[in-house]
């Protein structure tokens, strides 16, 4: 696999192109590079040819779900250090303790404060 991300990339894989945008903007505006895609399957592909510093979902997208997608890359073990921050409108404590058990690190619900959200990626990628 190769290394050719900074430390400081995070994917983002979220079918909603407002929601995109802007959680892009937002973690654009303090420093990090944003790397975005609205599916599991492109998302996957460049997972094979990089390395993120922290993996932001959402759960619910066509196709394969973003508690899909955490599954891949937990199974992987180059990526067994990198965090998952799930951010979804799936807001029941069930989806939460669904998501953590697949592997997540975090868990925002939709709509969300966005000095939230930089914080929880600020904790995960110093």
């Amino acid at each position: 696999m190769a290394e050719l991300t900074a430390t400081k990339t995070i994917l983002l894989v979220e079918d909603g192109r407002a929601e995109q945008q802007l959680i892009a903007g937002l973690l654009s505006q303090v420093g990090f590079e944003v790397v975005a895609f609205d599916g599991v399957e492109p998302a996957w592909a460049w997972l094979n040819e990089h390395t993120p510093a922290l993996v932001l979902l959402d759960i619910v997208m066509a196709g394969q779900s973003g508690l899909d997608l955490c599954r891949m890359i937990r199974a992987r073990p180059e990526f067994s250090q990198v965090p998952i921050v799930f951010c979804t409108s799936k807001n029941q404590e069930f989806d939460r303790f669904w998501a953590m058990r697949q592997g997540g690190n975090a868990y925002i619900t939709k709509p969300f404060a966005p000095k939230e959200l930089v914080a929880v990626v600020q904790q995960y990628v110093k």
